[in-house]
């Protein structure tokens, strides 16, 4: 008996589903307005839930790359910005006591930079963003392995060697498929011998990609571009240990407080970022990209529905004598109200796959322009499929109810 009445069960369903697609297919046109408008809607959202997974994707792999164990320090208070605040407070007798006096830190590199300096092989040329200027240890305390050759020496440094690390974008540029080790490029016009070709790291930082960029000893960039000799902008500190990493920039603030001669209750001159802080930040910046899109797939998804509803309110009307004749002929209401669900999720379910489609594609097309990171995940395809369900019942519902609702007399009669 009950199987009798599971199999009944089944061929009404397989019966409401079929004439839901007859229906859906009879009103080509109409149905193609709703799929559409539902596209538009699940194509924001499935950019918004790739982006937001990208976003969170490329916050670890930075946070990763920067290294939990170590802090990065810049030359004023990047925090106010207050107007014509010194930006240039670091010095090296503050590197020189870091080294000396601060516990657990093991490799302590100054850091200065020039931007924008034209680079010449041979007959290639090119414009280079970003020229560092470096001690020893820069590959190792930006977590930064070489793909080939070596890191500068104490000795380069001391005698102010013209020697630099090259990046994979300039590497590329210059050398082709050929090893740039032990060849001579010249930045501006000094001629330097490449030593060391830093790794692909493929993210963008302060000034463009950090894969364009050469390394120079900071000595020799002081000396041959003639820049302030005390001074530099930025400090890296990287500690044996990630643990009491709270403890290590305590100990960190105090020390440069202290070289620096300020009194309780004068802010830093100078920024100290961590791990944590990036983490945050990016956490942050995700959360304005969720809301921004967020509210733009809402209101995509919304505009679906109201185009749906209204479709399906003018499709029951012009169905009038068909709803009424399957009433008279003996229809339940539940089964008319599933019938017109059916139709909607059908259409929805549509439009889901077409959305997700242009979705995809616009998403990857962002991406390769540049404006966002994006990362495809099952998410993608849980959250559309389950949002042009939700769309289907909710603005399907009342045309669903009111063709159940149609007196088969009155109808037919009219």
């Amino acid at each position: 008996m009950a199987a009798s009445k599971t199999s009944d069960l089944a061929r009404l369903w397989w019966r409401i589903l079929q004439m839901a697609l007859t229906a859906v297919w009879a009103h080509r046109l109409r149905s193609c307005f709703v799929i559409l408008g539902v596209a538009l809607g699940i194509a924001s959202l499935t950019i918004i839930v790739a982006a937001v997974d990208g976003a969170e994707r490329r916050a670890y792999e930075i946070v990763d790359s920067f290294g939990p164990d170590a802090v990065f320090i810049l030359g004023g208070d990047i925090r106010n910005r207050a107007v014509g605040q010194r930006t240039n407070t670091l010095s090296y007798d503050d590197a020189e006591v870091l080294r000396q006096s601060l516990p657990g830190a093991y490799r302590v590199v100054p850091m200065r930079a020039q931007h924008n300096l034209p680079v010449r092989f041979e007959n290639n040329k090119m414009q280079v963003a970003t020229i560092v200027g470096a001690t020893a240890g820069y590959a190792d305390v930006w977590n930064w392995p070489l793909s080939e050759g070596r890191d500068f020496s104490e000795e380069d440094i001391a005698r102010g060697a013209k020697v630099c690390l090259i990046g994979d974008t300039p590497a590329n540029e210059l050398f082709g498929k050929r090893s740039p080790i032990g060849r001579t490029i010249y930045i501006d016009k000094l001629p330097v011998q490449v030593i060391g070709r830093l790794s692909y790291r493929g993210f963008s930082g302060g000034g463009g990609s950090i894969d364009e960029r050469i390394i120079l000893p900071i000595t020799t960039l002081t000396q041959r571009f003639n820049l302030d000799r005390k001074y530099f902008r930025a400090l890296r500190v990287k500690f044996t240990s990630t643990d009491n990493m709270d403890f290590h920039v305590e100990n960190l603030t105090s020390l440069l407080r202290k070289q620096h001669n300020l009194q309780t209750g004068q802010p830093d001159d100078f920024s100290i970022l961590t791990a944590d802080e990036i983490l945050k930040f990016l956490s942050m910046f995700k959360g304005g990209l969720l809301l921004f899109l967020g509210i733009t797939a809402a209101v995509a998804i919304v505009v679906g529905g109201f185009v749906l509803a209204n479709l399906f309110y003018l499709s029951v009307d012009e169905r009038k004598s068909e709803i009424g004749l399957k009433k008279a002929l003996g229809a339940k209401n539940s089964a008319i109200l599933l019938q017109v669900l059916a139709e909607a999720v059908t259409l929805t379910l549509l439009g889901s796959l077409f959305g997700m489609a242009l979705g995809m594609g616009m998403a990857q097309l962002l991406e390769r322009l540049g404006i966002l990171e994006i990362l495809f995940s099952w998410r993608v395809f849980t959250y559309s499929t389950l949002s042009s369900v939700a769309i289907g019942i909710l603005f399907g519902l009342r045309p669903a109810r009111k063709a159940a609702a149609m007196v088969p007399i009155e109808v037919l009669k009219g």
